[in-house]
């Protein structure tokens, strides 16, 4: 390996990515006096607002954008797994200027922009996305209704350990020894959509003390830290502190879909899940997939049937291909041990098939048994790909000291390939089929 060409690439592309991280942020740019920021986004999802303070931020990766503070805003900025809100400010000569992320930073909300309104001073109209924070807290109020599910069904040891609430997905950690089955995750998913049935109200504080939400059996993320006063939501049974956004009602989520569960650490799984009009397009592409399966069975009454009977057509197909191929390799077997000659003390075979790589493996290794000082190559070409198998009597490797890993990756670029092994059996693959006569020429060559 060339490790001097690799380090310095591997050099070249970690300044590209530095420089690329680089963050220039300019001073913020004060405008009005406002110390304190409202949050309005529980309630509202427009309001009339000043800009507090802006300023610029620079990235080679993204160019410039801007942060804008307002005196008040319904925006929700990314915190507790949420993302944050989108939407747009509107001045009073009609300027308009899309908040393209929300963040949190220092206990206030940072709207981000790639440009600036005309005017900075005066009053402006700023609305969220309403699709797309509905979607966000649908997606949220399914996850506290999953974290009571996975509770029920798997056990109190359950823990959340990390959340992601996106408007088209969301995502689910918690704390749980072994991978949850089918089973159980079809339980829960009916637990979650039982909920949903139930068309359960939000039940919201937004100034309960910390010690009573406990008290009363509110649970809280591990390690969080929380002040005095917290916000609960609860759905039914499910209590929780949390400081996102969430339906009126359960019955908004509509439907709750799991898409995917995986291991993201030792004891920690991941649940990856959908809801809403995400859910609708899912079951429409599943139904469109299913007409499209009916199609190519000729529209047969009992689709699950027609599949079974061709997996098992398929693998009785199968086993008759493996019987042949086993006897077409006991056929060339002994053509290639009658096709044998001695070159220098050496029986060299040389040959081309259309075997596939498993059967000229056990071919070489079959003949190898059978003859001695043997050094034999087998050229196969499947399709648009070619493969070269050699064998050599280990009593040539010692006493010769022919290896036929040496030998085969040279051969191989007859085949535009490469490849390699042990001294007594190596293969090589290539893109060339038409190379292969060459090889075997090649080798025989080497014995002369």
């Amino acid at each position: 390996m060339d490790e001097e060409g690799f380090t310095a690439a591997l050099k070249k592309q970690q300044e590209s990515s530095r420089k690329a991280s680089e963050t220039e942020t300019s001073d913020w740019v004060i405008l009005g006096d406002d110390d304190t920021q409202e949050f309005i986004g529980y309630d509202k999802l427009d309001a009339k607002v000043r800009i507090s303070k802006y300023r610029k931020v620079t990235t080679k990766k993204d160019g410039d954008r801007y942060q804008l503070v307002f005196n008040m805003t319904p925006f929700y900025g990314e915190s507790g797994g949420q993302t944050g809100d989108k939407g747009y400010i509107e001045g009073v000569n009609g300027d308009t200027v899309y908040i393209i992320d929300t963040k949190k930073e220092n206990g206030q909300t940072v709207h981000i922009t790639k440009n600036l309104p005309k005017e900075l001073g005066g009053t402006f109209i700023v609305q969220v996305d309403q699709k797309q924070r509905f979607r966000t807290s649908a997606n949220h109020t399914a996850t506290h209704l999953l974290h009571q599910g996975l509770r029920k069904i798997l056990g109190t040891h359950v823990e959340q350990k990390g959340s992601m609430v996106r408007s088209a997905s969301l995502r689910f950690d918690f704390s749980h020894f072994s991978k949850v089955t089918i089973e159980e995750l079809k339980q829960v998913e009916d637990f979650v959509n039982a909920r949903i049935a139930e068309q359960l109200q939000l039940e919201e504080n937004r100034n309960n003390t910390y010690e009573d939400a406990i008290k009363d059996g509110a649970i809280g993320l591990f390690g969080e830290k929380y002040g005095d006063v917290v916000r609960t939501i609860k759905f039914g049974s499910s209590y929780e502190l949390c400081g996102g956004t969430h339906v009126k009602n359960t019955s908004d989520v509509w439907h709750f879909k799991i898409t995917n569960e995986s291991a993201v650490a030792a004891g920690i799984r991941r649940i990856e899940a959908i809801t809403g009009d995400a859910v609708k397009d899912f079951f429409y592409d599943q139904s469109k997939h299913f007409e499209q399966i009916k199609a190519l069975l000729k529209n047969a009454k009992e689709p699950v049937t027609a599949i079974q009977s061709l997996q098992e057509e398929n693998s009785n197909l199968k086993k008759e291909i493996e019987e042949l191929k086993k006897a077409k390799a006991g056929n060339l077997k002994q053509e290639l041990i009658d096709s044998a000659e001695d070159i220098n003390g050496v029986q060299f075979i040389a040959s081309k098939t259309d075997l596939d790589a498993k059967s000229v493996k056990d071919l070489a290794f079959s003949i190898d048994q059978e003859i001695t000082n043997l050094f034999l190559i087998i050229g196969s070409n499947t399709g648009d790909k070619a493969t070269l198998t050699v064998i050599i009597s280990k009593d040539l490797v010692d006493q010769k000291k022919l290896n036929a890993g040496q030998i085969v990756r040279e051969l191989g670029k007859f085949i535009q390939g490469g490849g390699g092994g042990q001294p007594h059996f190596a293969t090589a693959g290539g893109k060339n089929p038409a190379g292969i006569d060459q090889a075997l020429q090649a080798a025989r060559e080497l014995l002369n």
